[in-house]
């Protein structure tokens, strides 16, 4: 039967020692690789997250990993100084600000980004 409590998700990258170095070192994610360049990051209570070599990798279109923070200003500003460039829309219903910050009266605010191999990540501040 479904083991609910070993649940975990996945995404793949194109070059898992460059997906390693940003989720470890740009982000500051819980992250290893094992011998078959599979990387696994651990977060809330030991859940997981793995990341898979694919050569023909494709990023995906929508975000794949939602990160919270407590404060979206400071946590933007710390990652464009590790070198994250932040995505911009302009989509009517979504509309970034000059730091690429999404604030919505009705929702949380959120600010886009991707990973080395094109996959969207999010920070979010609800």
């Amino acid at each position: 039967m479904i083991q609910r409590e070993k649940l975990f998700c996945g995404f793949s990258a194109f070059d898992t020692d460059e997906a390693y170095f940003f989720y470890k070192n740009v982000l500051g994610l819980e992250i290893e690789k094992d011998d078959m360049s599979v990387l696994t990051i651990t977060i809330n209570a030991g859940m997981k997250i793995i990341i898979y070599p694919k050569q023909n990798h494709v990023p995906a279109t929508y975000t794949i990993l939602n990160i919270p923070v407590t404060d979206i200003d400071d946590a933007v500003e710390e990652l464009a100084k590790k070198g994250v460039s932040f995505l911009k829309y302009d989509m009517g219903y979504i509309k970034t600000d000059p730091k690429g910050i999404a604030r919505n009266a009705n929702g949380p605010t959120l600010a886009w980004f991707t990973d080395p191999s094109g996959n969207i990540l999010a920070l979010i501040q609800e």
